[in-house]
């Protein structure tokens, strides 16, 4: 940290620098909604980045370990669609995340769900090719599987540039000190006969000038030239890349042997997202084909091999592959990819189970015309000839039928998984979708599997259309989702205090089932958050926790709580290391009780006055000198959330002459 004196000093001697304190305490983000579901493409099976391998060298070890699911951040739809595709597959993420964002959320991770085979089969599935105008060859592998990488093309092209150079010798070029030639460069030397050569520079040494009072430097090359050589280029490569689907990529200025700072396989591994360098050449080196650096055109199709392995994922891939812990250093896989998450504050699993399967995509043609400049008879025309449309595939090991029972019990004990992970973390709330199609008594029978004030549940599910859609039909989209960018945006709009509901859903058509007034007053009090087809649209009538206990009914009061502990976790590290005594007690009580006074007057919490709404203590009662001997410190604070007003009571009076009044 870089700390400035106040006034010069005077006699030499050490002087004090101020303190910068802390002056406040500021909110943490509530509004970050992760998901988790079935993509067409999107990162899976990661390297791990930890301090025993390297980081700035290819990433592709065979040894490496890889993390199967990974939390990724996108602020926006379009962002999503670059990296995991649009609505070509078979799962409803892409329909969640796109009303998320609709609603007016954002910011959200996502997390893609593939199949653990724990076997060599988890490397399969992913498309490759080769780099046409290098040798030896260099493989391409796709950065993750599915058919999307057979759409791949790469191509690489040279570009030279004259080097300057001091003198030469057959092994070596003597340069300027301001050359930015290093170790791996390589060069194009042109020999007295016109003859040009390839060779990388093995080394460049610091030696003085004899000439003049500073260095020159000496690039070593990996092997000598027949004849010292007249002039030098050096070569550097462009690497472009393309998916066929818009997503482009080019890397310039690359280098061609391991040794450079910009080496191919190391800028492919920190910087590309369609593709990976092979781990056979990563750590190596290659030349041009062609000394006059021609590079070839690729073929017709340049990446073979992906596939979709939708029928090969189970309910177990949205969890780890074994019982995973909060105190794990690492996040886990499938939903545990979100635990080391600082600002998620909302969990949906949409592809959790796949009640219904989507309908296929439909193909749009271009009809047929037979007009001509007469008038002739009427002919019937043969069918197109067209092939048979190809299913994006369905996801059969994830099909539970909410109407049979024992397909519920499973739908029930995998959401009663995610939401023990969300009691296990306690940093996030998971957003629960009643499961479509069922009666009343059923619904009632689903509810009171769960207790928990981190889990809140929608009802029912909700239908919508998409312009962007190659499924010319109406969706049924998990309710979930859209609450999550409800809660969002009345979380940016209003803050945390706010209760998320009383909201129009956008986008939204109709609701997949009609919630009677009777039913809606059944499901509200036992915790089953209800949308409602009204005059002017589709409505969000409720904001409670599936909690059996009064206190922890609204899911505002949870979120609120789940905010105040990030503060207090987050936000007095600073307090760690600070001498533990009545200025650090004062100075603690301040910081909090500011920054309550400020969430009592946004109406977060109960009472006329501060002293009803919330306390701070921290002083020598809670903090003896035991307690300090032994390095502690206890502070207390006691918070009396609001709850949202769910009910406003009007009073019908009749007078004697017959009018009639509202109070409120």
């Amino acid at each position: 940290m870089l700390a400035v004196l106040q006034a010069p000093p005077g006699a030499p001697g050490v002087y004090r620098l101020p303190d910068t304190p802390v002056t406040a305490l500021t909110g943490e983000r509530m509004d970050v909604c992760g998901f988790a579901g079935v993509a067409p493409r999107g990162p899976v099976r990661a390297p791990v980045f930890d301090e025993h391998w390297r980081d700035g060298v290819p990433c592709v070890e065979p040894d490496r370990p890889r993390r199967r699911t990974v939390a990724v951040a996108v602020e926006s739809f379009d962002a999503y669609r670059r990296l995991f595709g649009g609505f070509e597959g078979p799962g409803l993420l892409p329909y969640a995340v796109a009303a998320f964002f609709e609603q007016g959320g954002r910011r959200a991770y996502v997390a893609r769900i593939v199949h653990h085979y724990d076997s060599a089969q988890d490397g399969t599935g992913v498309s490759s090719g080769v780099l046409d105008g290098v040798t030896p060859a260099a493989k391409l592998v796709a950065r993750n599987e599915g058919r999307w990488g057979d759409g791949l093309r790469a191509r690489i092209d040279f570009r030279t540039r004259a080097l300057d150079f001091l003198g030469a010798a057959t092994g070596s070029l003597t340069l300027g000190a301001d050359s930015d030639v290093t170790a791996g460069t390589l060069l194009r030397l042109i020999l007295p006969d016109g003859t040009r050569v390839l060779r990388f520079v093995a080394q460049v040494l610091e030696q003085p000038d004899p000439l003049q009072p500073r260095t020159q430097r000496r690039a070593l090359l990996e092997a000598s030239v027949p004849a010292v050589p007249d002039t030098a280029e050096t070569v550097e490569a462009t690497l472009e890349v393309d998916d066929g689907e818009g997503r482009r990529e080019r890397h310039e200025r690359l280098g061609l042997h391991r040794a450079h700072p910009r080496w191919v396989a190391t800028v492919l591994c920190y910087e590309s997202e369609l593709v990976w360098p092979d781990a056979n050449w990563a750590e190596g080196s290659f030349l041009p084909q062609s000394v006059e650096l021609i590079v070839p055109a690729t073929g017709p199709q340049q990446f073979h091999g992906g596939a979709d392995r939708y029928a090969d994922i189970e309910h177990a891939d949205f969890f780890h592959e074994k019982d995973w812990m909060p105190q794990e250093e690492e996040p886990g896989n499938g939903v545990q990819a979100f635990a080391r998450l600082l600002d998620l504050a909302a969990l949906a699993v949409p592809d959790l189970y796949s009640p219904l399967a989507l309908p296929p995509s439909e193909s749009i043609l271009d009809p047929v015309s037979v007009a001509g400049p007469t008038f002739e008879r009427c002919v019937d025309l043969p069918p197109p000839a067209m092939e048979q449309e190809t299913s994006s595939g369905e996801l059969p090991n994830l099909q539970l039928d909410p109407q049979l029972p024992g397909d519920l019990a499973q739908i029930i004990e995998l959401q009663s998984e995610v939401v023990r992970f969300a009691e296990q973390v306690r940093d996030f709330v998971v957003l629960l979708d009643v499961p479509p199609g069922l009666s009343h008594r059923r619904v009632l029978e689903w509810r009171s599997h769960f207790a928990s004030s981190y889990a809140a549940a929608y009802h029912p599910w909700l239908q919508a259309a998409r312009r962007d859609d190659s499924r010319d039909r109406l969706i049924r989209v998990p309710p979930s989702a859209i609450a999550a960018g409800i809660i969002a945006r009345l979380e940016i709009a209003f803050g945390v205090p706010h209760g998320p509901a009383n909201a129009l859903a956008r986008e939204i058509v109709n609701v997949d089932e009609q919630v009677s007034p009777a039913r809606h007053d059944e499901l509200h009090p036992l915790g089953v958050n209800v949308y409602l087809k009204e005059r002017d649209g589709v409505r969000l009538t409720g904001a409670r926790t599936l909690s059996r206990e009064a206190a922890w009914r609204q899911l505002s009061v949870r979120r609120l709580m789940i905010m105040l502990r990030r503060l207090l976790e987050r936000q007095m590290q600073w307090a760690v290391f600070e001498p533990n005594g009545p200025r650090l007690r004062g100075r603690l009580t301040q910081l909090l009780t500011l920054y309550l006074r400020g969430l009592f007057r946004a109406g977060a919490f109960r009472g006329a006055a501060e002293e009803e709404a919330f306390f701070v203590q921290c002083d020598e009662a809670l903090n003896p000198p035991p307690v300090m001997d032994a390095g502690r410190l206890i502070a207390e604070i006691g918070v009396a959330p609001a709850e949202p007003l769910e009910f406003i009571l009007l009073r019908l009076s009749r007078d004697g002459d017959g009018t009639l009044t509202v109070e409120e």
